[in-house]
């Protein structure tokens, strides 16, 4: 299946399973994922109408970045060192990986010698996996107030990682993503200065239709459009 097949698929699941969810499908972003992905792959993705593009890596995202035009918009999803900031300031669109103060210091700093205004979406962990960054779920609303000590920075919403879950019902993510949807729910009463709930990222290539199923208006696919990378 080609890159194409595989976008018309995709949007054609992701609109089923937003009408189960009683909402407008053009409300859930796609996030093409493209770690490991040859340019070429790359552009032919955004000439399909995919202009979100999600790395995890600093190095690989400075490395692809001249290549394309002004309307590329890029994510990055890992862990963001302080020590690389400096490099993806002036290139990010939104980070969805911020989850510590020291993060949030370097990121404000950076933002105002740079005049510059940084989207971040805050990752929490809600499954508690050790193998996994994050913020724990009862750290959340102390953490956000402490963002307002930062005002170059602009919270835009959560993210998650689900757990890889082994029935066919999901069981495990779907209670991951219900459960980030209730924080993002609480967050919206809190009214905290620079903290919007605009996007709730949640949902991979296996679990994305759970996971707007669940609310998420945001979906960070990568296998799904490129197929299995090499190694």
């Amino acid at each position: 299946m080609d890159i194409k097949s595989r976008i018309e698929l995709i949007k054609d699941r992701i609109a089923r399973a937003a009408v189960r969810s009683d909402v407008d499908p053009e409300s859930v972003m796609i996030i093409a994922v493209t770690k490991g992905v040859d340019e070429s792959r790359m552009l032919d993705v955004m000439k399909h109408g995919l202009n979100d593009l999600g790395e995890n890596r600093v190095q690989e995202l400075c490395m692809k970045y001249n290549t394309f035009n002004e309307s590329t918009r890029w994510h990055l999803l890992g862990t963001l060192q302080t020590n690389k900031v400096k490099d993806i300031i002036d290139k990010v669109h939104i980070i969805h990986s911020l989850d510590r103060l020291s993060l949030a210091y370097e990121l404000d700093l950076r933002a105002r010698k740079t005049d510059k205004y940084v989207q971040a979406l805050i990752q929490v962990n809600v499954a508690e996996e050790d193998s996994k960054h994050g913020l724990k779920q009862d750290e959340l609303e102390p953490f956000l107030e402490d963002i307002v000590k930062f005002p170059r920075i602009l919270v835009k919403g959560l993210m998650t990682i689900a757990p890889l879950s082994q029935d066919s019902g999901q069981t495990e993510a779907r209670l991951c993503f219900a459960k980030l949807r209730v924080l993002f729910d609480k967050v919206k009463t809190l009214q905290i200065p620079n903290v919007e709930m605009c996007f709730l990222s949640m949902g991979m290539s296996d679990d994305y239709e759970t996971a707007i199923e669940e609310g998420s208006n945001m979906v960070r696919i990568g296998r799904a459009i490129f197929g299995a990378r090499a190694g």
